[in-house]
């Protein structure tokens, strides 16, 4: 028999649908599958190399792929006899998701699940949510609103507000953000931030979602920025649902919202490249993205499942209702040096946000770094 081992992250998003799927896989190809998880922090930040050398399947961020395809850490999926399945994906994606595994001409991974920057709230205490930024800033001052504002939730933020205004990061190699554009950006955060829970600082958006989704005398309704989670918006999940929808809207509408999600990559060092290929392309197919994947608790993350009327009716139309934020979301840098960039300016982020540091030393810190990063292998200033 053969067997794989995959690491995935922990949350039913992340690893049951996996789970569920392998058993369906198992039961068709013979075929085992075995998942492990990681948590949610360290499959943000962890390097793929060690992880590459121990499992033949990876779940992972779109943004570590150009490190990890630059350092051989994962297989192309391109060229191996999938070329006209990976097509029939690319076809079917939601915003530029597929397109964010694929690197320097090959595709390093399957955007099994797609996410982005979203607002969330509870129906049961807002009759609607807030569309624009003034109407959050007044409802924060109501102390009805929640924020995931820990270092790399409030880079998120930043990053997408900035995109939002059309001065994204790293819009110039080499670059981080004109000063002019981060201190508005920053002033919208802060203003934010003086009306919300100070526990906001150290929170995920898991913590976040619980905390609205929960049962409490707390008046929170709403959360303005952070990444869908599908299952707060199903039945039973926990004892409140949360609808999700676009981000408030700015100067350009909803779009700019920093791309999330996660993707199924296959390791270069595996011993059964074929046989993890193969179940890579099976787990992103159609039939399963909207079958066992999703009823298994999985957030699908190609077009074909975003529009299944049964996936949205379950989901208080948590796809349709996020989709314009989704399709036009924003990329990082496609830089190998980016993820130490984003990994050490996210703490300096939320330091400022503390008043631990000034803005201006924030920009200057994070201007200096982008220098030395976020150039394409190759280029020059």
């Amino acid at each position: 028999m053969t067997v794989l081992h995959g690491m995935t992250w922990e949350h039913p998003r992340g690893y049951d649908c996996q789970v569920a799927a392998a058993q369906e896989y198992a039961r068709r190809t013979g075929v085992e599958v075995r998942w492990e998880y990681r948590s949610l922090q360290a499959f943000a930040d962890a390097p793929l190399g060690e992880l590459a050398e121990r499992f033949d399947l990876l779940v992972i961020d779109h943004p570590h792929v150009p490190l990890a395809a630059t350092e051989g850490a994962l297989a192309p999926l391109d060229g191996a006899g999938y070329d006209d399945q990976l097509a029939a994906l690319a076809a079917d994606a939601v915003g530029s998701s597929h397109a964010s595994y694929r690197f320097q001409g090959h595709q390093y991974g399957l955007a099994t699940d797609a996410a982005a920057q979203v607002a969330a709230y509870r129906p049961d205490r807002l009759p609607a949510p807030p569309t624009t930024w003034e109407e959050v800033l007044d409802l924060a001052a109501e102390g009805r609103v929640l924020w995931p504002a820990k270092p790399i939730d409030a880079y998120s933020t930043l990053c997408t507000l900035a995109a939002n205004r059309g001065t994204p990061v790293n819009a110039e190699p080499g670059s981080f953000l004109p000063e002019e554009a981060a201190l508005v950006v920053l002033d919208l955060m802060h203003r934010l931030c003086d009306r919300i829970p100070s526990w906001c600082l150290t929170a995920n958006p898991i913590e976040v979602a619980e905390a609205l989704a929960g049962d409490t005398a707390e008046p929170w309704a709403y959360a303005p920025l952070m990444y869908g989670y599908t299952n707060y918006s199903r039945v039973g999940f926990r004892p409140h649902r949360l609808r999700y929808v676009d981000m408030p809207s700015g100067p350009r509408g909803v779009a700019g919202s920093q791309l999330g999600g996660a993707g199924v990559a296959v390791s270069a060092r595996s011993r059964e490249l074929d046989a993890a290929r193969a179940y890579a392309l099976w787990v992103a197919s159609p039939e399963v993205q909207a079958g066992t994947y999703y009823d298994a608790g999985g957030q699908p993350g190609y077009a074909s499942s975003w529009d299944d009327d049964r996936l949205n009716e379950d989901s208080w139309d948590f796809f349709r209702g996020t989709r314009a934020t989704l399709e036009g979301a924003w990329v990082r840098p496609r830089t190998a040096g980016y993820m130490e960039f984003q990994d050490t300016v996210s703490p300096w982020v939320t330091e400022a946000l503390a008043g631990k540091l000034t803005d201006a030393e924030l920009i200057r810190r994070a201007g200096d770094l982008a220098e030395r990063l976020l150039v394409p292998e190759g280029a020059s200033l």
